[in-house]
């Protein structure tokens, strides 16, 4: 059996050139089919609140809402490192809370290591707790959707110099605190190049381009349900969905099913 997938790991890969793939999933069976294809890594996203839960954006979700899903994932998967989002107002607070949900989420729901948004000046007491109870942290910096009001939208950051020399402190800020990885959402691509090529630790992007260690998709939106620049539809699993759906309810209207294979006889 192979061994599972760990901070190691991602260090490995990136000492290695290795490039590390990452999806998300918020359940059983796509928790298992992404297992059993190779993944790296499954992030069990906040972004379930814009997928699963069918909010505007990721704030409403609770931890009530990132424990359920992430004890479903984890029971699904054996060789990926399942990493658990902490959600809105989940580690803000304070750094006694911010442990209770990162310790809730590897303790009772199986995850190996949380993410978190936002940057080592902001949350670093709430991440050096969290790293000193023995649970890796993973740090995301760039379009932090948390953050969505405060940016005034989903735009891309980083592209003025003032920017992207924050954006390359706040990395390496998340380095020194002691993150084993640093997602970079939504920032040019020549400044993540410049990022992951100064970082010790794997970057792992998410419409940064492709000089990042690593990439994160939703996993919904690469099967065609989102559209945005950065996501390639690798299947359009949702028109393959409603074709079905729609030859379903053709069938029933017209007595066409079930046929006499699709029932039993006496």
């Amino acid at each position: 059996m192979a061994c599972r997938v760990s901070t190691v790991t991602f260090r490995e890969r990136k000492q290695a050139g290795e490039k590390i793939a990452v999806l998300t999933a918020y359940d059983y069976p796509t928790a298992k089919i992404l297992d059993e294809s190779g993944i790296d890594a499954i992030l069990v996203g906040d972004s379930l609140g814009n997928v699963i839960l069918g909010y505007e954006n990721t704030l409403p979700v609770t931890m009530d809402d990132m424990a359920h899903h992430t004890r479903i994932v984890s029971r699904a998967v054996k060789k990926a490192m399942v990493i658990g989002d902490l959600p809105f107002l989940s580690y803000q607070i304070n750094p006694e809370e911010a442990l209770r949900n990162a310790g809730r989420l590897v303790g009772e729901c199986g995850a190996q290591a949380v993410k978190l948004e936002g940057s080592a000046k902001k949350f670093g007491p709430a991440i050096e707790g969290i790293l000193r109870a023995g649970v890796p942290v993973m740090g995301h910096i760039g379009l932090t959707p948390q953050s969505v009001h405060q940016f005034g939208g989903y735009k891309v950051q980083g592209r003025d110099e003032a920017a992207r020399k924050r954006l390359k402190e706040e990395a390496l800020g998340l380095q020194d605190i002691g993150c084993f990885a640093v997602v970079l959402e939504c920032i040019p691509a020549d400044v993540a190049t410049e990022i992951s090529a100064s970082l010790e630790i794997p970057t792992i992007g998410i419409g940064a381009g492709a000089g990042c260690d690593g990439q994160v998709l939703v996993f919904h939106d690469m099967l065609g349900w989102g559209r945005t620049r950065f996501t390639k539809t690798y299947a359009d699993v949702r028109g393959m969905i409603a074709e079905a759906c729609k030859n379903y309810c053709e069938e029933v209207k017209q007595g066409v099913f079930p046929a006499k294979e699709h029932t039993y006889e006496a």
